[in-house]
């Protein structure tokens, strides 16, 4: 049993947190991609902490021409600053939104600034529309973006780039690629990236995904609320998703609608 439900977080979270290069860096973009660089790379808030050594290491190889931090307060933004508050010692961190606070971590850890921020965005459809605007506000053409978003949140957000941009080539990297193996008695993280979610919240925001994921009257595709474009859920996907609901129904993440507006 343990086994299974460890196969089936893994399979979420590969679907889910979806990287269109093995490596970040220009050779792999080339390669993959058909650009040496792109023409921004966005960090966007929901991110666990090791998101913010994700973006020093592409800053570091020169994947992109303007490297932007998107994000203002939103449900994980609490866990971020109680995690950023233990990393680094002394820095304040009450009422900071995401973006300020990836930027002092960026700053602080590695030495590194981003050209911009996007501090006021709530949720994955904002944080997308402000950051357009942004960019628009500041004269930043792009054409492609690279994303990098928390591994749960992955598929969604190039979902909403491509609702609200359709003419931008989105690149995902997701801030990490968890696995989630059985040791002695129950489940832990092989190689767990830095400020990794609990295994129980990490579980719960995959299973939250799929719903949101659906093109249904429920779901946030052209037939739901509309927020993003059409996404197929495959069928191994969806049986994961119903043996994982049946066994933790506590887990099925219901929409903030503080949070849940496109």
């Amino acid at each position: 049993m343990l086994q299974e439900i460890a196969d089936s977080i893994n399979l979420l979270g590969r679907f889910c947190g979806r990287r269109d290069v093995p490596a970040l860096n220009r050779d792999q973009l080339w390669q993959r991609c058909g650009v040496a660089q792109a023409d921004v790379m966005a960090l966007f808030e929901g991110s666990i902490l090791c998101g913010g050594d994700v973006l020093a290491g592409a800053m570091r190889a020169g994947v992109a021409r303007r490297y932007v931090i998107v994000g203002g307060a939103g449900h994980t933004t609490q866990r971020l600053r109680d995690r950023m508050a233990q990393e680094l010692p002394g820095l304040e961190t009450d009422g900071m939104p995401e973006a300020r606070l990836f930027a002092r971590y960026l700053k602080l850890r590695h030495g590194l600034e981003a050209d911009l921020l996007e501090c006021d965005s709530t949720n994955c459809g904002n944080n997308i529309t402000f950051l357009l605007e942004l960019l628009r506000k500041n004269g930043v053409k792009c054409e492609t973006m690279i994303l990098t978003q928390d591994a749960t949140m992955q598929l969604r957000m190039a979902a909403g780039l491509r609702r609200h941009a359709p003419e931008i080539a989105a690149i995902n990297y997701a801030a990490y690629a968890a696995e989630v193996e059985v040791r002695g008695d129950g489940l832990a993280f092989r190689d767990a990236p830095r400020g990794m979610w609990s295994m129980e919240h990490y579980r719960t925001l995959l299973m939250g995904e799929i719903p949101r994921l659906r093109d249904d009257a429920e779901g946030y595709g052209p037939r739901g609320r509309g927020f993003i474009v059409h996404v197929d859920v495959p069928e191994e996907v969806e049986r994961a998703f119903a043996f994982l609901r049946d066994r933790f129904p506590e887990s099925v993440r219901a929409a903030n609608l503080k949070y849940a507006s496109g």
